[in-house]
């Protein structure tokens, strides 16, 4: 089969597409003895997910609700009604002014960054190239193949701060961190996916005034962050001016399936991205617009996070911190301070086996994680330390997790011995 440049960067060996592929595998196939702590699936939130089975009974029972929930396409803009009560929260609870021409919801945030990053990124009118900047990697291996051309990132080494109790964090490098005329946005994650560094409220500001004084838009990606759901475990203020894009989504609240992302933009990159919308998929679903917009509107959904969603995650993440530290001991690992989302980042210095050997070794004795060297899309020169981190999910049964830890543990020491 002939393929196009773009059918052949979409159809190759992306990290994004591994990861899925061993989820969907291990689950259409059982799944039984498989430890799934490789993926980014949120956990089943017993006071979340009792919520939105009432909402659904409501929308099944009430007729004219249940006609609009599969019978009717929504504007390119999204469900007008949600867009509707998404502006009022973020404009009566943090002051924002933004109105619903400052919001477009997308089928998924994957599906949000595809159409901002080519926005952005890629060939322009003028004949000029230019390249998403992400100010620190490791990022999310989700962006790595959304653009539709090669060397589509460039992104910076972060500072690493060594913490006691085998400890670390990134920070953004500023000293390193050049802008130059090829930038067409910068994009960071808050908390960052893979490793659940957030990034300060300073961090937040710098690269504000640095996007502002290269005329670029600063994307912030909130998939796991504030206002929800808010899987954060240090402070973080919710941000958003006419130059920064904040991206949204109900899927780390609880709904997966749903596949619903929301932008919040000027209203001129609203009405852009509302017509990419329209070419590409005519209307985005309705189905978690409509599951969310009774919680959005009363600001249920912002005690939910702060009240059931963050404490579901952060006991999960004491209890796979504390099993790491014991199993691990002996061995010279560090972990990166987690400050939110639902991942734990393992570094394994002068590890004698690269981090996709380790991935293959685990996968073999039914543990998934995924390997580190996945999440540094765009550096310039190669580094050593994309080959010695795994990332591994801590959303999932706390028995298992627990077995994966003591795996991982056993595998980590044969290497090193």
């Amino acid at each position: 089969m002939k393929l196009s440049g773009f059918g052949e960067q979409f159809t190759s060996g992306a990290g994004i597409l591994s990861l899925m592929e061993d989820l969907g595998n291990a689950l259409a196939t059982g799944g039984d003895d498989m430890i799934m702590m490789g993926g980014g699936n949120p956990g089943h939130v017993p006071g979340f997910q009792e919520v939105i089975q009432k909402r659904l009974q409501y929308l099944a029972q009430d007729t004219p609700s249940f006609k609009k929930l599969i019978g009717v396409y929504d504007p390119p803009q999204g469900e007008k009604d949600f867009v509707d009560v998404l502006a009022n929260l973020l404009s009566r609870e943090y002051g924002w002014e933004v109105g619903p021409e400052n919001i477009c919801l997308t089928n998924g945030s994957q599906a949000g960054f595809f159409l901002l990053f080519n926005m952005f990124g890629g060939q322009y009118s003028d004949g000029s190239s230019k390249k998403i900047r992400l100010p620190l990697a490791p990022e999310y291996i989700g962006y790595a193949d959304l653009g539709t051309k090669n060397e589509f990132f460039v992104s910076t080494r972060p500072r690493i701060e060594l913490l006691d109790d085998n400890m670390f964090k990134y920070h953004v490098d500023f000293d390193n961190l050049l802008v130059g005329s090829e930038t067409g946005a910068l994009c960071v994650s808050r908390p960052t996916n893979p490793t659940g560094n957030v990034l300060t409220d300073e961090e937040i500001a710098k690269l504000d005034v640095l996007a502002r004084e290269h005329d670029v838009p600063l994307i912030l990606d909130n998939a796991y962050g504030v206002p929800f759901p808010g899987i954060i475990y240090t402070e973080a203020q919710p941000v958003w001016n006419e130059n920064i894009i904040v991206c949204l989504s109900l899927s780390k609240l609880g709904l997966p399936a749903a596949r619903t992302g929301m932008i919040v933009a000027r209203k001129e990159i609203i009405k852009a991205v509302s017509g990419m919308n329209a070419i590409m998929n005519l209307a985005t679903g309705s189905m978690g617009a409509m599951l969310a917009h009774e919680m959005v509107e009363s600001g249920e959904v912002l005690n939910l996070s702060r009240n059931v969603i963050r404490p579901f995650y952060q006991e999960k993440m004491e209890k796979a911190v504390a099993n790491f530290h014991v199993a691990l001991a002996g061995t010279p690992y560090k972990l990166h301070k987690p400050e939110g989302a639902m991942f734990l980042w393992l570094w394994f210095e002068d590890l004698p086996i690269s981090s996709h050997e380790l991935y293959q070794r685990l996968k073999a004795r039914n543990v998934l994680v995924v390997s580190g060297h996945f999440f540094f899309p765009g550096l310039e020169k190669e580094w050593q330390h994309q080959n010695e981190c795994i990332r591994v999910t801590y959303s999932q049964d706390e028995a298992q997790v627990a077995k994966g830890i003591q795996i991982i543990a056993e595998e980590v020491k044969k290497a090193y011995s």
